[in-house]
Protein backbone atom coordinates (compact mmCIF):
# COMPACT_ATOMS: atom_id res chain seq x y z
CA UNK A 1 0.00 0.00 0.00
CA UNK A 2 1.43 3.30 -0.78
CA UNK A 3 1.42 6.45 1.38
CA UNK A 4 2.20 9.67 1.56
CA UNK A 5 1.84 13.18 3.54
CA UNK A 6 0.40 16.35 3.16
CA UNK A 7 -0.11 19.31 5.40
CA UNK A 8 -3.08 21.18 5.48
CA UNK A 9 -4.51 24.16 7.53
CA UNK A 10 -8.37 24.96 8.38
CA UNK A 11 -10.16 27.76 6.95
CA UNK A 12 -13.29 29.54 8.40
CA UNK A 13 -14.54 31.12 5.66
CA UNK A 14 -15.72 29.93 2.43
CA UNK A 15 -17.44 31.70 -1.20
CA UNK A 16 -15.40 32.60 -4.28
CA UNK A 17 -14.01 35.72 -2.88
CA UNK A 18 -12.25 33.77 -0.31
CA UNK A 19 -11.45 30.77 -2.89
CA UNK A 20 -9.81 33.76 -5.07
CA UNK A 21 -7.65 35.23 -2.40
CA UNK A 22 -6.47 31.49 -1.43
CA UNK A 23 -4.90 30.99 -4.87
CA UNK A 24 -3.36 34.38 -4.93
CA UNK A 25 -2.03 33.32 -2.07
CA UNK A 26 -0.54 30.17 -3.63
CA UNK A 27 -2.92 27.43 -1.88
CA UNK A 28 -5.60 25.43 -3.01
CA UNK A 29 -9.08 24.93 -1.33
CA UNK A 30 -9.84 21.87 0.07
CA UNK A 31 -12.60 19.87 2.31
CA UNK A 32 -11.92 16.61 4.00
CA UNK A 33 -14.79 14.15 5.15
CA UNK A 34 -15.70 10.93 6.36
CA UNK A 35 -18.18 8.65 8.08
CA UNK A 36 -18.73 9.84 11.57
CA UNK A 37 -17.31 13.55 11.50
CA UNK A 38 -18.72 17.06 9.69
CA UNK A 39 -17.13 18.38 6.76
CA UNK A 40 -14.09 20.93 7.49
CA UNK A 41 -13.27 23.28 4.87
CA UNK A 42 -9.56 23.00 4.73
CA UNK A 43 -6.33 25.16 2.72
CA UNK A 44 -3.34 23.22 1.42
CA UNK A 45 0.11 24.44 -0.85
CA UNK A 46 -0.29 24.35 -4.64
CA UNK A 47 2.83 23.64 -4.69
CA UNK A 48 3.12 20.84 -2.39
CA UNK A 49 -0.22 19.92 -3.77
CA UNK A 50 1.10 19.84 -7.52
CA UNK A 51 4.22 17.84 -6.57
CA UNK A 52 2.38 15.13 -4.62
CA UNK A 53 -0.19 14.40 -7.70
CA UNK A 54 3.07 14.07 -9.65
CA UNK A 55 4.97 11.21 -7.58
CA UNK A 56 1.90 9.27 -6.54
CA UNK A 57 -1.47 7.56 -8.35
CA UNK A 58 -4.16 9.78 -6.40
CA UNK A 59 -6.30 7.32 -6.80
CA UNK A 60 -5.21 4.62 -4.60
CA UNK A 61 -2.56 6.22 -2.30
CA UNK A 62 -3.15 6.72 0.83
CA UNK A 63 -2.60 10.64 2.08
CA UNK A 64 -1.32 11.37 5.87
CA UNK A 65 -3.39 14.64 5.84
CA UNK A 66 -2.21 16.68 9.00
CA UNK A 67 -4.69 19.22 10.25
CA UNK A 68 -3.04 21.07 13.59
CA UNK A 69 -2.17 18.50 15.89
CA UNK A 70 -4.45 16.00 14.32
CA UNK A 71 -3.60 13.47 11.27
CA UNK A 72 -6.10 11.45 8.87
CA UNK A 73 -5.51 8.85 7.00
CA UNK A 74 -7.05 9.73 3.93
CA UNK A 75 -7.58 9.28 -0.33
CA UNK A 76 -8.46 11.70 -2.82
CA UNK A 77 -11.86 11.68 -3.90
CA UNK A 78 -11.83 14.99 -6.90
CA UNK A 79 -9.14 17.25 -8.22
CA UNK A 80 -10.99 20.17 -9.66
CA UNK A 81 -8.44 22.54 -12.40
CA UNK A 82 -9.14 25.11 -13.92
CA UNK A 83 -10.36 24.31 -17.64
CA UNK A 84 -7.57 26.07 -19.70
CA UNK A 85 -4.71 27.06 -16.90
CA UNK A 86 -4.92 23.46 -15.69
CA UNK A 87 -4.21 24.71 -12.52
CA UNK A 88 -5.35 23.19 -9.33
CA UNK A 89 -9.39 24.81 -7.97
CA UNK A 90 -10.88 22.54 -5.46
CA UNK A 91 -9.18 19.19 -3.83
CA UNK A 92 -11.49 16.83 -1.88
CA UNK A 93 -10.19 14.31 1.21
CA UNK A 94 -12.35 11.40 2.37
CA UNK A 95 -11.12 10.33 5.68
CA UNK A 96 -10.46 6.83 6.09
CA UNK A 97 -12.00 4.13 9.24
CA UNK A 98 -9.93 1.10 9.98
CA UNK A 99 -12.76 -1.77 8.62
CA UNK A 100 -14.89 0.20 6.84
CA UNK A 101 -14.05 -0.95 2.87
CA UNK A 102 -13.44 1.46 0.69
CA UNK A 103 -13.49 1.95 -3.13
CA UNK A 104 -10.90 3.02 -4.76
CA UNK A 105 -9.59 2.76 -8.85
CA UNK A 106 -6.27 0.55 -9.19
CA UNK A 107 -3.66 0.71 -11.69
CA UNK A 108 -3.09 -2.11 -13.79
CA UNK A 109 0.28 -3.09 -14.86
CA UNK A 110 2.14 -5.27 -17.56
CA UNK A 111 4.91 -7.11 -17.16
CA UNK A 112 7.09 -8.89 -20.73
CA UNK A 113 7.13 -9.21 -24.12
CA UNK A 114 4.17 -11.16 -25.39
CA UNK A 115 5.64 -14.14 -27.64
CA UNK A 116 2.93 -13.16 -30.25
CA UNK A 117 4.69 -9.51 -30.11
CA UNK A 118 8.10 -10.88 -29.87
CA UNK A 119 8.21 -14.15 -32.64
CA UNK A 120 5.02 -12.94 -34.69
CA UNK A 121 5.56 -9.37 -35.17
CA UNK A 122 1.97 -8.68 -33.59
CA UNK A 123 1.03 -5.42 -31.30
CA UNK A 124 0.20 -5.08 -27.67
CA UNK A 125 -3.12 -3.63 -27.21
CA UNK A 126 -4.03 -2.84 -23.56
CA UNK A 127 -7.53 -1.49 -23.49
CA UNK A 128 -8.24 -1.98 -19.78
CA UNK A 129 -5.72 0.57 -17.43
CA UNK A 130 -7.40 0.65 -14.12
CA UNK A 131 -10.25 -1.52 -11.90
CA UNK A 132 -12.67 -0.53 -10.20
CA UNK A 133 -11.80 -2.41 -6.04
CA UNK A 134 -12.91 -2.50 -2.51
CA UNK A 135 -10.74 -2.74 0.10
CA UNK A 136 -9.96 -2.52 3.29
CA UNK A 137 -7.87 0.64 3.70
CA UNK A 138 -5.09 -1.01 5.57
CA UNK A 139 -5.11 -3.26 2.58
CA UNK A 140 -4.66 -1.21 -0.75
CA UNK A 141 -2.69 -2.68 -3.43
CA UNK A 142 -0.81 -0.28 -5.39
CA UNK A 143 -1.31 -2.08 -8.58
CA UNK A 144 -2.30 -5.32 -10.16
CA UNK A 145 0.28 -6.84 -12.02
CA UNK A 146 -0.20 -9.24 -15.04
CA UNK A 147 2.61 -11.26 -16.73
CA UNK A 148 1.54 -11.02 -20.67
CA UNK A 149 4.96 -13.20 -21.47
CA UNK A 150 3.21 -16.44 -22.45
CA UNK A 151 0.66 -14.36 -25.01
CA UNK A 152 0.19 -15.49 -28.46
CA UNK A 153 -1.60 -13.48 -31.46
CA UNK A 154 -4.86 -13.06 -30.67
CA UNK A 155 -5.07 -14.03 -27.30
CA UNK A 156 -5.92 -11.39 -24.54
CA UNK A 157 -5.87 -11.44 -20.40
CA UNK A 158 -9.17 -10.62 -19.10
CA UNK A 159 -10.30 -9.35 -15.17
CA UNK A 160 -10.77 -13.01 -14.39
CA UNK A 161 -7.05 -13.31 -14.96
CA UNK A 162 -5.86 -10.97 -12.30
CA UNK A 163 -4.71 -12.26 -8.87
CA UNK A 164 -6.22 -10.25 -5.67
CA UNK A 165 -4.36 -10.06 -2.74
CA UNK A 166 -6.83 -11.31 0.48
CA UNK A 167 -9.72 -9.00 0.99
CA UNK A 168 -9.79 -7.56 -2.15
CA UNK A 169 -12.63 -7.40 -4.45
CA UNK A 170 -13.57 -6.02 -8.32
CA UNK A 171 -16.85 -4.36 -9.43
CA UNK A 172 -15.87 -4.89 -13.05
CA UNK A 173 -17.70 -7.90 -15.26
CA UNK A 174 -14.81 -11.03 -15.31
CA UNK A 175 -15.01 -11.03 -18.95
CA UNK A 176 -14.00 -8.00 -19.32
CA UNK A 177 -10.34 -7.47 -21.95
CA UNK A 178 -7.30 -5.86 -20.53
CA UNK A 179 -5.39 -6.47 -23.21
CA UNK A 180 -4.66 -8.50 -26.20
CA UNK A 181 -2.09 -9.49 -28.74
CA UNK A 182 -3.56 -7.83 -32.37
CA UNK A 183 -1.74 -9.74 -35.73
CA UNK A 184 0.40 -7.88 -37.58
CA UNK A 185 -0.55 -4.94 -39.72
CA UNK A 186 -0.59 -5.74 -43.32
CA UNK A 187 -0.35 -2.40 -45.51
CA UNK A 188 -3.16 -1.48 -48.01
CA UNK A 189 -1.40 -2.48 -51.15
CA UNK A 190 -0.57 -6.23 -49.66
CA UNK A 191 -4.11 -6.83 -48.44
CA UNK A 192 -5.93 -5.75 -51.95
CA UNK A 193 -2.92 -8.05 -53.62
CA UNK A 194 -4.64 -10.97 -51.58
CA UNK A 195 -7.69 -9.70 -51.96
CA UNK A 196 -7.70 -9.86 -55.64
CA UNK A 197 -4.96 -12.91 -56.22
CA UNK A 198 -2.74 -9.92 -58.31
CA UNK A 199 0.82 -10.95 -58.88
CA UNK A 200 3.40 -8.50 -58.01
CA UNK A 201 4.57 -6.54 -61.01
CA UNK A 202 8.12 -8.09 -61.70
CA UNK A 203 6.58 -11.25 -61.92
CA UNK A 204 4.18 -10.43 -64.36
CA UNK A 205 6.77 -8.84 -66.53
CA UNK A 206 9.34 -11.42 -66.71
CA UNK A 207 6.66 -14.15 -67.81
CA UNK A 208 5.70 -11.73 -70.76
CA UNK A 209 9.21 -11.99 -71.59
CA UNK A 210 9.95 -15.63 -71.67
CA UNK A 211 6.79 -15.63 -73.69
CA UNK A 212 8.29 -13.34 -76.45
Amino acid sequence: MATARLSAEPRDQGGKGVARSLRREGRVPAVIYGHGREPQALSVSAREMDRLLGQISAASTVVELSVGDRTSRTLIREIQRHPIKRTLVHVDFQELVAGERVSVRIPVVLHGTPEGVRLGGGMLDQTTYELNAEADPSNIPNHFDLDVTHLQIAQALHVSDVTLPEGVTLADDAGLTICTVQPPRVSEATAEEEATGAEPELIRKKEEEEAE
